[in-house]
């Protein structure tokens, strides 16, 4: 069961036209993602990252997105101190240590622009771009290719205490009755129905997401899930023989970002 005592701290999702689509860099040449992945495998401790006293979620589902990035690549669990966590949330989200009215969480993409600008811990970010949220090829794609994808939440207070995310009724299960939350999702896998299950790293473990929880979007009061971003290290992705992969336009993603940044 997931602790007790946690918060969260995604603010809204804040758009902005000039973010990549990662459709744009599938080519027809990329094979079909694998029914299931795992880069959860041989990771002992994922930690709250603060978590559980300060509503870092969006520093801390970067954090967790390392240790998956170093295992896969590197083979060491690398998990960024909470020292690190700290800083990041005073840099990149304006929280400043000891003051609780200035613990407001931050904005996604904030943060990942702030993450390309200035290393956190030990992995660069090179470069992000959305998936469509509801395509789960391209987000089975973005899992299988990037180590993860990272995404924002409108949680409900109905799922408050429960290790599997899952669409309920009632005026507790509407998004964002209990508030925004940032995690990092590196698991997927087909179930024998053809359904998706995903997981995702939050408050210092492992918690499934059905498909259903995933794709819901109510006219009146929205989707669950608001916001996912692909994240790009050139570490990662390179890791196996040095090459791109056959069928990921990397090398034109990177021009694009450049242009958008210069």
């Amino acid at each position: 069961m997931p602790p007790v005592n946690v918060k969260l701290g995604k603010k809204p999702a804040k758009i902005d036209p000039r973010t990549l689509k990662l459709t744009k860099y599938l080519t027809k040449e990329l094979p079909a993602a694998p029914s299931a992945v795992d880069y959860t495998s041989g990771i002992t401790n994922w930690g709250l990252m603060l978590n559980d006293q300060l509503g870092d979620c969006t520093i801390a589902g970067c954090g967790h997105g390392e240790q998956v990035w170093s295992r896969a690549a590197r083979n060491i669990e690398l998990t960024p101190p909470d020292s690190v966590i700290l800083t990041a949330y005073e840099k990149w989200c304006g929280y400043v240590n000891g003051v609780p009215s200035t613990d407001q969480g931050g904005i996604e993409i904030d943060v990942l622009n702030s993450w390309r600008k200035s290393n956190l811990n030990s992995f660069p970010l090179q470069m992000y771009a959305d998936p469509q949220k509801h395509n789960l090829a391209e987000i089975k794609q973005a899992i299988h290719l990037f180590g993860g994808v990272y995404i924002g939440v409108q949680l409900p207070v109905s799922i408050q205490g429960f290790n599997v995310w899952d669409v309920s009724s009632g005026p507790n299960a509407i998004p964002g009755s209990w508030g925004g939350h940032a995690v990092w999702v590196p698991k997927y896998v087909t179930n024998t129905d053809g359904t998706i299950t995903f997981t995702c790293i939050s408050w210092g473990g492992l918690i499934e997401i059905t498909q259903a929880f995933w794709q819901y979007n109510s006219a009146v009061s929205g989707p669950y899930i608001d916001e996912v971003h692909a994240l790009i290290s050139k570490e990662f992705v390179n890791r196996k023989s040095g090459l791109n992969p056959v069928g990921l336009n990397l090398a034109g993603m990177e021009t694009d970002m450049l242009a958008v940044t210069a």
